[in-house]
C-alpha cells in the first residue's frame, strides 16, 4: 500500500475547496482533509490593538491536531471513509495507492508538515479579485470593516514570501483566475504522473 499526499494551499477564495472537492471525485482512494476544521474558537484567537481578530496566522489554528489526523490517515487510509470504487478510467494497477488532498490557505509555514508532501500547489489571485470574491463570502465571526486590508492580504502576501524565499520549497503555483476546469486538468494531470511515479 503506498500513498500520496498532495498539498492544495494558497490564497482566500482562491478555489482551494472546490478543486479538492473535483479531484476527489475523479481520483481513486481518494479522502480530503480541510485546514478549516482546525481553527481555534473565537476566544482562543487573540485580537490585535485595531481589534481585528488574527484567524490568518498559525496560531489561530490547532496545528499538531491537523499534523496528527493527517499521520493517522497515512497510517490506515483505507480504514478511513475513502470511496473505493474507481471513478472514471482510472486502472486496477492503482488499487493500493491512496491519495490525501490537504487543503488549506496555511500549509506551506508549518515546519511540521512539510516532511509530508509529494506534490505542493498554491493558488495565487491578485488583489481585486480576492478581495471582491472575499466580499461575496459569508464568514463566522463575519468580516470587520477593513480586515481585508488590513489582516487577510497582508498575512496571505507575508506568508506567500516567506515560500518564494525558500529555495528548497517546491511549490506549483497556479493562477485563480484560471478557470475551474482548466486548473482540474492541469492539477488531475499532473497528479497521475505522479501515481504512475509511484507505480513503477
Amino acid at each position: 500500500m503506498k500513498v500520496l499526499v498532495i498539498g492544495l494551499g494558497g490564497v482566500t477564495n482562491g478555489g482551494k475547496t472546490t478543486l479538492a472537492e473535483k479531484l476527489k471525485n475523479m481520483l481513486p482512494n481518494c479522502d480530503i482533509i480541510s485546514q478549516d476544521d482546525f481553527f481555534k474558537p473565537e476566544s482562543e484567537v487573540e485580537t490585535d490593538e485595531r481589534g481585528f481578530k488574527l484567524y490568518d496566522v498559525l496560531d489561530a489554528l490547532y496545528m499538531d491536531e491537523m499534523v496528527t489526523s493527517i499521520h493517522n490517515w497515512m497510517k490506515s487510509p483505507a480504514s478511513s471513509d475513502v470511496v473505493t470504487e474507481e471513478p472514471q478510467k482510472t486502472c486496477d494497477n492503482l488499487k493500493n495507492i491512496y491519495i490525501l488532498i490537504v487543503e488549506g490557505f496555511l500549509l506551506y509555514n508549518y515546519e511540521p508538515l512539510n516532511k509530508l508532501w509529494n506534490r505542493r500547489y498554491f493558488l495565487t489571485l491578485p488583489y481585486e479579485e480576492c478581495k471582491r470574491r472575499r466580499s461575496t463570502r459569508v464568514y463566522q465571526p463575519a468580516d470587520t470593516p477593513g480586515y481585508f486590508d488590513g489582516h487577510v492580504w497582508p498575512m496571505y502576501l507575508k506568508y506567500k514570501n516567506e515560500l518564494e524565499e525558500n529555495p528548497s520549497m517546491q511549490v506549483d503555483y497556479l493562477d485563480g483566475t484560471k478557470s475551474q476546469e482548466e486548473l482540474l486538468s492541469y492539477v488531475y494531470s499532473d497528479i497521475i504522473k505522479e501515481l504512475n511515479k509511484l507505480r513503477e
